[in-house]
Order: C-alpha cells, then sequence, then structure tokens
C-alpha cells in the first residue's frame, strides 16, 4: 500500500510533465494547451505507452484528483460567467439544449438500429439503440470552458449562452437517462426522479437568495483568504449535496456555486486564487485522466466501421441541433456554428452516462469501445474546431 502511494506521486509528476509539455507543444500549432493535455493521457495510457492507468490505490488517488480537477475547473466557469449576459440568454439556452438532446438521441438511435439491424420486435435490443442515442445527448462544457477561456472568450454572448446550454443539457441528459433506465430497472420511478430536479433547483433558489441576505457579510472587511476558503469548502459541499441528495452532476452544483459568487466584489479574487491549484495540479490530471482511460485494443473493422458513423453523427447532431436552436433564438450564422462547435465535446459526461448504462446492461462490453473513442475524438476536436470558427469571427 506505501509502495502504491509513492507510486502515485511518481504518476502525478509525469501526468504533469507530460501534459506541460504537449501543451507547449500544441500551442507552436496554434491550438489550445488542453489539446496537448488530452493527447499526453492517450500517449501514457494503455492505448500507447500504457505506463500508468487508473487502476489499485495510485490509481483512485488520481482518480479523486481528476474529479476536484473538473470541478475546480467548473467552480471557475462559474466565477467567471457574466451573470447578465447569462440572464440575458437564458431562454435561448433552454431552446439549444432541448434541440441539442433531441437531435443526437434520434442520431445515435437510428444509427445503431440500422447499423445492427436492430430487430424492432426485440424490446431489449430497441432499448439498447435508445440507450446509444442517450450516450450522445450528453455534453462535457469543461473543454469547451478551458478553450474559451484561453481565448477570452468565455464571457461572450457565445460563451454564456454555451455555458448555460450545457448546464441545461445535463440535467436534461439526466432525465433521459433515468426514464430510459427506469424501464429496464423497475426499482427506479421516473417520477420520483423529477421530484428530485424540481426540489433541487428549490433548494438551489433558496441558497442562493441566502447568499444575497449574507452579501455584506461576505464582502466586509477582513482577510481574504479566508473568503477563499470559504468558497472552495461551499463549492465541494453544493457539489456533495447535488450528487449525493439529488442524482445531480457534482460538476453542475459546482458551476451554480460560482455562479451565486460571480456578481460579489470578492468574486474576481476567488476567481484568481481558484486558478493556481487548478492550473498547477487538478485540471492537467483530469484532461490527461480522459486519455488515460481509453483503451483501443479490442476494435475489429466491423466496430471500426460503426464508430466512424457515431462519430460523425455525434459532431454532427450537436452542431445541426444546437446551431438550429441558436437561430431560432435569433443568432447570426456564425454565432449558432460556434454555439453547436462548443456543445460537440462528450468529454466525462458521456464515460459516466456509458458506464451506467453498462452497468444496467443496455451497453454490452463490445459497443463500449467505439463510444470511448467517440468521446476522445469529440473531446479532441471541440477545442480545434471551436479555435478555428471563433478565429473566422475574429477575422471578420
Amino acid at each position: 500500500m506505501i509502495m502504491e502511494s509513492y507510486e502515485f506521486l511518481l504518476f502525478l509528476a509525469v501526468i504533469l510533465f507530460a501534459t506541460k509539455m504537449c501543451g507547449l507543444f500544441s500551442r507552436k500549432f496554434n491550438m489550445p494547451q488542453v489539446v496537448g493535455a488530452l493527447i499526453a493521457g492517450i500517449i501514457l495510457g494503455p492505448s500507447v505507452l500504457n505506463w500508468i492507468d487508473f487502476t489499485g490505490t495510485s490509481g483512485s488517488y488520481l482518480e479523486i484528483t481528476a474529479e476536484i480537477g473538473v470541478i475546480l475547473l467548473m467552480f471557475s466557469a462559474g466565477l467567471g460567467t457574466d451573470l447578465t449576459e447569462l440572464r440575458k440568454n437564458g431562454i435561448a439556452s433552454f431552446v439549444i439544449a432541448l434541440i441539442g438532446v433531441i437531435v443526437p438521441l434520434l442520431g445515435g438511435f437510428v444509427s445503431y438500429a440500422f447499423y445492427f439491424h436492430t430487430n424492432f420486435n426485440d424490446f431489449a435490443e430497441v432499448l439498447k439503440a435508445v440507450f446509444v442515442g442517450v450516450v450522445l445527448t450528453a455534453t462535457s462544457v469543461s473543454i469547451t470552458v478551458e478553450t474559451l477561456r484561453e481565448m477570452g472568450k468565455l464571457k461572450g454572448r457565445v460563451g454564456t449562452t454555451i455555458l448555460g446550454a450545457a448546464v441545461i443539457d445535463d440535467i436534461m441528459g439526466i432525465i433521459v437517462l433515468t426514464v430510459v433506465t427506469s424501464i429496464q430497472d423497475k426499482s427506479v420511478k421516473p417520477s420520483s426522479v423529477l421530484l428530485k430536479i424540481i426540489l433541487y433547483f428549490v433548494m438551489i433558489a433558496v441558497v442562493a437568495v441566502i447568499l444575497v441576505k449574507c452579501k455584506k457579510i461576505i464582502e466586509g472587511p477582513g482577510e481574504k483568504r479566508r473568503i477563499t476558503i470559504f468558497a472552495i469548502a461551499f463549492c465541494f459541499l453544493l457539489s456533495y449535496i447535488s450528487e449525493k441528495f439529488f442524482g445531480i452532476a457534482d460538476i453542475t452544483g459546482a458551476y451554480f456555486a460560482g455562479l451565486m459568487l460571480c456578481n460579489m466584489k470578492v468574486g474576481h479574487y476567488i476567481e484568481e486564487r481558484v486558478g493556481v491549484p487548478s492550473y498547477l495540479i487538478f485540471s492537467p490530471v483530469f484532461f490527461a485522466s480522459i486519455g488515460i482511460k481509453t483503451q483501443l485494443k479490442h476494435m475489429d473493422l466491423r466496430l471500426l466501421g460503426f464508430c466512424f458513423i457515431l462519430l460523425a453523427v455525434a459532431i454532427l447532431t450537436k452542431i445541426l441541433g444546437c446551431g438550429l436552436g441558436a437561430k431560432l433564438c435569433k443568432y447570426t450564422n456564425k454565432e449558432a456554428l460556434q454555439i453547436g462547435v462548443g456543445m460537440i465535446s462528450r468529454g466525462e459526461v458521456a464515460l459516466i452516462v456509458a458506464q451506467k448504462g453498462h452497468a444496467c446492461g443496455m451497453l454490452d462490453d463490445i459497443l463500449f469501445a467505439p463510444i470511448v473513442v467517440v468521446v476522445i475524438v469529440t473531446t479532441l476536436i471541440t477545442p480545434i474546431l471551436l479555435k478555428l470558427v471563433m478565429k473566422e469571427k475574429e477575422a471578420k
């Protein structure tokens, strides 16, 4: 056990060094550093060098570090949100998220059903096809957040809309996942889950009102370092409550925690202080962990073919679905494209959904590899495509 603890320190050193070097290399090609971090994870993981994995005690430490990384990342995103802009784009974010869930759900279902010649009289097979669509509904905004932050676009109209739509997308994804799994697992009741989601937003509203009432105390004179510690504690507490008691992703709780503090005088100070440990340790481990989890050894030609189809569907359905939602809300063509591209990444959210489906028997071992490939590729190409479409806007 002690040796594994020391091994964790070695893994951590290798990950930090590799992500930074690959990040600097990616910048040479005018790409965000996060792309390099993802590639570093793929190289270090089972797919290439097989130096690092998530097994044993060391793997558990890395898993926890990565989880803290994504929580701090989303907390920072909440702190950096322009609340006025978010309120202005709230309805647009909902419409974009709604269409951005429906279109990939249908696309994934049709792709699986036709490629594997699903027997529509077999209810279990139909459920498998539906679940592939459910996986594609997921959106992981963490990669997009880091890319937009690097480009200084996080607080703009497009950035706040993507953030808002991604949070709503997560909630909708949870509802869809619960409904589908409850069809197979009779112990889960969709009505109780919907009630939990309603109660969750009531709880968020109550906490927000309490913080507003305590605004003078929070912004009052005193040692600012203390405020940062209290803020991080609040972030972790809300993340825990979201996941444990309401079944809502912990990163959603972290985002709301940042959102509640972003308009306060101490908001910018907290964001700067939180960014230091996040940038130095936790975020690099999180981004590398996505690549490390990838295993591509068991892919055959048939699965490879399905992988390409699923990848094309995953990209196009988000661009078309979210882009259509943006156009309906009077965004320009370029803004609609930017929003659609920003929602492509599936990241850890899709992996969590896929793992739950695997546990419920709706996703077998054979299909897990293509889905992981889709998750990794969409996560890798999103910052690249996002920078291209954003750069096109700048050049206008």
